[in-house]
């Protein structure tokens, strides 16, 4: 799962730094969300496992959302509050109406309309979120060695 995970990143790496670089839309940004969405799915069920194994848990849900929640309460670090905070905030961007600014120019953003909230995905919010996501792969590995 670790393996399918750091796949899911190169994937988004690709999408970052290759092809929204060439063509500028609003949907690369969209698409490589949702790759980072699926990278911290696939660390969570990978770590969901290893406390399985240590007969910390029985099961593992079946849904994102309860497999991160039972991932939290099980593993009470600061550090895993703030990238579960994290994932669930790029499932809220991921599952939102939005709209693109400045197509096929340098400025290219996604506006996400979150509730109340407005949130603003540029190039350089994207690279934020990506090497977040890249710290949580890491920061699973070091945690869940098996």
């Amino acid at each position: 799962m670790l393996n399918e995970a750091k796949e899911e990143l190169k994937r988004a790496d690709h999408l970052l730094y290759v092809t929204l670089k060439y063509t500028r839309t609003g949907d690369v940004i969209k698409n490589t969300i949702h790759r980072l969405v699926n990278a911290f799915d696939n660390a969570v069920i990978y770590s969901l496992e290893i406390l399985k194994t240590k007969k910390k848990t029985k099961i593992i849900p079946l849904t994102p959302i309860s497999r991160a929640e039972l991932l939290m309460k099980l593993y009470k670090k600061p550090e895993m509050k703030y990238f579960l905070d994290f994932y669930f905030l790029l499932k809220k961007i991921d599952k939102a109406e939005f709209y693109k600014r400045e197509e096929f120019r340098k400025n290219v953003a996604l506006i996400v309309e979150c509730g109340d909230e407005v949130i603003q995905v540029d190039t350089e919010t994207l690279q934020e979120y990506f090497l977040k996501t890249k710290s949580f792969l890491e920061y699973i590995q070091e945690k869940f060695k098996t």
